[in-house]
């Protein structure tokens, strides 16, 4: 009788076993998007247990700890960001896909542990060197689609980083190489995946931008160690006649919730229009949340408005709660709009706005309930200095505030 129960016993263990994926192999991996027929964006990774990894770009670290195991399956879920890496694990490989699913975006991705490289380079040497500020025009020869912007490079050797600031944000962590006369520089950080290309002539450049693999366009750059964008407290504004911000959106309670709520009276106010899938959001959503928290003895408060493209007001809601859960975030978050993060719609929510140009954008209101700036954009870590001058001048002005 004992031997009949052991039998039984023994199959379901080796069937469990066959069934076990192997874990990711710890240490070093290089990942690659397959971007077009010739161009991949590759990133490093480091697998410190089979359920942890950190990504790298540049100074920047994500700490990665949702990651689950199905057969031969991994899935890969970055912090906040809905977009995740779904692969085979077999013999020190990965073969899958990025996946972003409320936008049907599907990026081939590979990856192989033990190359520590970022970027393949034919050339051990640089011949250029990039260290600088840079004017540069995104589709500059397309009046509807061009914008300007700054680069901000450091390069030591052959390695390149920094990243381009635009009047709406910045392009986040950059991290590359010059090969030869070609500057290479990329970013993954769960949501966006860019990739940057330029051919290097002393004092110019011209690249191409991607992102991801549904969008490309041309950039070119020149020398200008005094360039800079205009003030980001002076491309949004009220229309005429208005000196007031009003809207009631749904909290994740159904509760609506409105600026003229007590919570909100005799306070200072700032009003955040972000989305959960925005990582210029993400930045500003760390500083504003742990500003809060460290002067929740103050008269003010502060209130995001966001902005979805998740497809359903369920999902909407889950991306709000995980990305105030990640973070600690103990503001109000409110569904402003889902199933678009188009500008268009959400400055039709807004209407006392000349245009809603950038997520995130910040409108501080004082006490009495007027609109005192609207700031466009954010300038994150990424940006060193900039970074820097926005906590300052953020202090300065709400304080100005407070005392009023």
């Amino acid at each position: 009788m004992r031997k009949l129960l052991v039998l039984p016993l023994l199959v379901l263990i080796v069937g469990c076993n066959l069934n076990r994926p192997d874990a990711l192999q710890e240490g070093v991996w290089r990942a690659e998007l397959q971007l077009t027929e010739t161009e991949v964006l590759p990133f490093n990774f480091e697998v410190t247990s089979r359920d942890a990894l950190k990504i790298f770009n540049a100074d920047e670290v994500i700490m990665v700890t949702d990651i689950t195991y199905s057969n031969d399956t991994v899935v890969i879920k970055t912090p906040v960001f809905e977009g995740y890496i779904e692969a085979i694990v077999k013999d020190g490989t990965l073969n899958g896909n990025f996946i972003k699913e409320s936008l049907d975006r599907i990026v081939p991705f590979t990856a192989e542990i033990g190359n520590t490289s970022r970027f393949d380079v034919a050339s051990t040497s640089s011949t250029q060197n990039v260290t600088g500020n840079w004017e540069t025009v995104f589709s500059p020869n397309s009046e509807e689609d061009k914008y300007i912007a700054k680069g901000i490079f450091e390069q030591n050797g052959n390695i390149v980083t920094g990243t381009f600031r635009t009047t709406t944000g910045d392009y986040r962590y950059l991290e590359g190489v010059m090969d030869g006369d070609t500057m290479k520089l990329s970013t993954f950080d769960g949501a966006h995946a860019f990739l940057f290309t330029a051919q290097v002539n002393d004092s110019t450049m011209s690249g191409k931008f991607y992102s991801g693999n549904h969008w490309e366009e041309p950039f070119t750059a020149k020398r200008n160690e005094n360039y800079e964008l205009p003030s980001a407290n002076d491309l949004t504004f009220l229309n005429e006649g208005y000196d007031a911000l009003e809207f009631t959106f749904p909290d994740a309670n159904g509760k609506q919730v409105s600026l003229s709520d007590n919570r909100f009276k005799n306070k200072v106010v700032i009003v955040q229009i972000m989305g959960t899938w925005c990582p210029n959001c993400l930045d500003e959503s760390k500083y504003y949340s742990e500003f809060y928290n460290s002067n929740a003895e103050k008269d003010i408060e502060f209130v995001a408005l966001a902005f979805e493209y998740a497809k359903t007001e369920d999902k909407a809601f889950k991306s709000i709660k995980r990305l105030k859960d990640d973070i600690g975030i103990q503001y109000p978050i409110l569904l402003a709009q889902f199933g678009t993060s188009s500008k268009s719609k959400a400055q039709e929510k807004l209407p006392m706005l000349n245009h809603v140009l950038s997520y995130p954008t910040s409108i501080f209101i004082d006490k009495k309930g007027k609109v005192r700036k609207i700031h466009t954009g954010f300038n994150g870590p990424a940006t060193g200095e900039k970074f820097i001058e926005f906590k300052e001048e953020f202090t300065g002005f709400v304080n100005q505030l407070l005392e009023e």
